[in-house]
């Protein structure tokens, strides 16, 4: 790890070179910040620390330059400050600091400070924008890190089927919508049914990952999918709903009937005898499960498990969910909309909210001043009327 340590104070850059030395950082030291920054560029530092003069400009105008540029704009960057100028300072500041210290530091204070900024900088650079969950690179560093726990753990792949189609016809603003509740759905059952240290992860796309314990598994995957089934035909407008398929045209320029997104999960599981030695005999595992679930329409999980010492007999177990929507079943934001509370709009911006915060979309509404109580109330007592 390599920490760039700007600071015009001779004693203060020695202590601080000292100290990350020994906890194994490679250290290079600027007794001045400049307006260029074509120097640290060529450093390529993990982490900046910056000794912020009340004086001094330049250091507070490189903090800002650093997050201008496209390459450096990336590292975390933690200032040094007087306490008898700090709120002088963080105004004028303004942006380009990601975290602060009085001087003169604690060097474990600070040394806790850069660790914690790289690790905030690895889960946002390696996690998926849409749906905020963690990406390929942290599935893959969770999954390491089970094996080498020898626990036993399931890995669940979820994908969705016919979710190409669903995009070209709808268009990629609803798609990513699928996604978003994709995603709370998966956190949501995984919060119900699940472990408190289970893991959830985007893929990216319409691919989905989970790590639980096998005991839970099955629960997880056959509670998903009912969920999944309910909610995720109310993407499609009604004349497709009841239809149960939508008419598209495929890269080969035919024209088919397209059955509603549905949604496969592969899984493998890891026993006490640690059947798999890496992450690539897993990945493997999920792939050839994958294509054997294409041959099936409709939600379905299989569960591929090994028994014994060596690997043992393999025993599948497919689980088939048909998709059937049905009207005794209308999610509350539908209810809305058909009540006229709200529009298709301002529901879309409520379910985001919803999404991304993990708040029930009644109090979501109201928040967001869409909907008044007994609009609410109004709307939960149809709909339990009517399920």
């Amino acid at each position: 790890m390599k920490i760039l340590i700007i600071s015009s104070d001779a004693n203060l850059r020695e202590v601080l070179k000292f100290c990350f030395d020994g906890w194994g950082y490679e250290v290079i030291l600027s007794e001045a910040a400049s307006g260029d920054i074509a120097p640290i560029k060529r450093l390529s530092p993990d982490v900046i620390v910056i000794d912020v003069h009340a004086a001094r400009r330049t250091d507070l105008e490189i903090c800002e330059l650093l997050k201008d540029d496209f390459i450096t704009s990336c590292i975390p960057v933690i200032t040094l400050i007087d306490k008898r100028q700090l709120r002088n300072q963080l105004l004028n500041i303004k942006q380009g600091v990601d975290d602060y210290l009085i001087k003169p530091p604690d060097p474990l204070d600070l040394r806790v400070r850069v660790e914690m900024a790289i690790k905030r900088l690895q889960y946002s650079f390696y996690s998926t924008p849409l749906t905020g969950l963690p990406g390929g690179k942290l599935i893959e560093e969770n999954l390491r890190g089970r094996l080498k726990s020898a626990v036993p753990f399931s890995f669940g792949y979820l994908d969705l089927d016919h979710f190409k189609y669903y995009n070209d016809t709808y268009g990629y603003v609803k798609g990513d919508r699928i996604i978003m509740q994709t995603a709370y759905i998966l956190y949501s059952t995984i919060l119900a049914h699940g472990n408190h240290n289970d893991f959830i992860g985007h893929i990216g796309g319409d691919d989905f990952a989970f790590i639980t314990t096998p005991d839970r598994m099955e629960a997880i995957c056959d509670n998903f999918i009912a969920t999944f089934n309910k909610l995720v035909p109310f993407h499609y407008t009604k004349e497709d709903r009841e239809r149960g398929y939508i008419v598209a045209r495929g890269r080969d320029r035919v024209v088919r009937n397209v059955p509603l997104v549905s949604v496969s999960i592969a899984v493998v599981s890891s026993n006490r005898y640690g059947q798999f030695r890496n992450v690539i005999e897993i990945n493997e595992r999920i792939a050839e499960i994958k294509r054997y679930l294409k041959g099936f329409e409709g939600s379905k999980f299989m569960a591929d498990r090994r028994a014994g010492p060596g690997g043992g007999k393999r025993l599948p177990r497919l689980h088939r969910i048909r998709c059937e929507p049905s009207d005794a079943f209308r999610p509350l934001g539908q209810v809305l909309l058909e009540r006229g509370v709200m529009t298709a709009e301002k529901l879309d911006d409520a379910l985001i909210a919803h999404w991304r915060r993990g708040i029930p979309l009644g109090e979501v509404a109201m928040e967001l001043g869409l909907a008044k109580k007994g609009d609410i109330d109004a709307a939960l007592r149809e709909q339990s009327a009517k399920s």
